[in-house]
């Protein structure tokens, strides 16, 4: 058995195949935009490659971007940045014309399945998982499963509010968590201080740490991040929090932050562990992969 897996984002689209044993064979990636002059361009992104791998692979898992019916997968909501995306349905795109079943789902949750199967979460029936990148993206797993909502778009932590009178957020609101946690927040704010564009990588390299404007952006963007998982283990009282996204593979953010929300926290609520995603770029790939293989097992063509 191979899956061909899908993992769309806003920026870029990284696919890959996977076999039996849930090992990436290989994965690459190319710009979303590859086919912006197309009436769905990540329609045709796709179709592409499973033209060129046609035959290679049992079933389809797709990761990607938005609010996504699980049982139908349609998008529903929430990538008004992709052009024509919003209502795609990727299975009825995909399954009649290349005879495999595909499964489709939230790209965080994906992560999250890929966490909980092979990564930081292995073993783990309940927990919750962030993503920290362009928003805030996060994910309710419980009982072995993804908590999806009524409408699928359940976790939507990014757009808790955290601030009245707040910031004005991408969906229209103010206050949102995702308005001064996401990582894009962040190295924009570092970058007007310093006056020059800074990355997540550049603004964590060791002689950057030396800089007082640079360690107190940081210091801030710790305590919104920390803000928002006390009300979420207010809420949810959970064994273990994942945190993910490229920035978070800093040791030095996921220490300060377990200290910060630790201080925050009554003693029924301090036994939570934070840890950082292990997946990193292929956690969506794998959960989505992991739930194309379980489509598979009740497919008949």
């Amino acid at each position: 058995m191979k899956i061909i897996a899908f993992d769309v984002g806003g920026t870029a689209i990284k696919f890959g195949l996977v076999d039996e044993n849930f090992n990436v064979l290989f994965s690459e990636e190319f710009p979303t935009n590859t086919y912006k002059d197309t009436d769905n361009m990540v329609l045709r992104a796709m179709e592409a490659k499973l033209k060129e791998y046609e035959g290679q692979y049992d079933a389809i898992g797709i990761s990607t971007a938005g609010q996504i019916n699980f049982e139908t997968s349609e998008i529903n909501d929430g990538v008004g940045n992709i052009p024509n995306y919003n209502h795609t349905n990727l299975r009825a795109a995909f399954e009649p014309q290349f005879n495999v079943p595909v499964a489709v789902d939230n790209d965080v949750n994906c992560a999250a399945i890929g966490e909980a199967h092979f990564g930081a979460a292995k073993g783990e029936s309940d927990f919750l998982c962030l993503t920290y990148g362009t928003g805030v993206g996060g994910c309710i797993y419980i009982n072995g499963d993804v908590y999806r909502g009524s409408k699928y778009a359940g976790g939507e932590f990014g757009h808790m509010a955290t601030h009245k009178d707040g910031r004005p957020c991408t969906c229209g609101r103010i206050g949102c968590y995702e308005a001064y946690a996401a990582c894009r927040v962040f190295t924009a704010s570092v970058s007007e201080r310093m006056g020059k564009p800074m990355n997540g990588r550049e603004i964590f390299e060791p002689e950057n740490l030396k800089n007082p404007i640079i360690m107190e952006e940081i210091n801030n963007w710790e305590d919104e991040i920390a803000l928002g998982l006390r009300n979420l283990c207010y809420i949810f009282n959970p064994s273990l929090i994942v945190l993910g996204g490229g920035i978070m593979s800093e040791d030095m953010l996921i220490k300060d932050i377990r200290e910060k929300v630790d201080a925050q926290l009554e003693d029924n609520y301090k036994h939570v562990r934070i840890e950082k995603a292990q997946l990193r770029n292929k956690a969506g790939m794998l959960g989505a992969a992991w739930l194309a293989a379980e489509r598979l097992k009740n497919w008949s063509k």
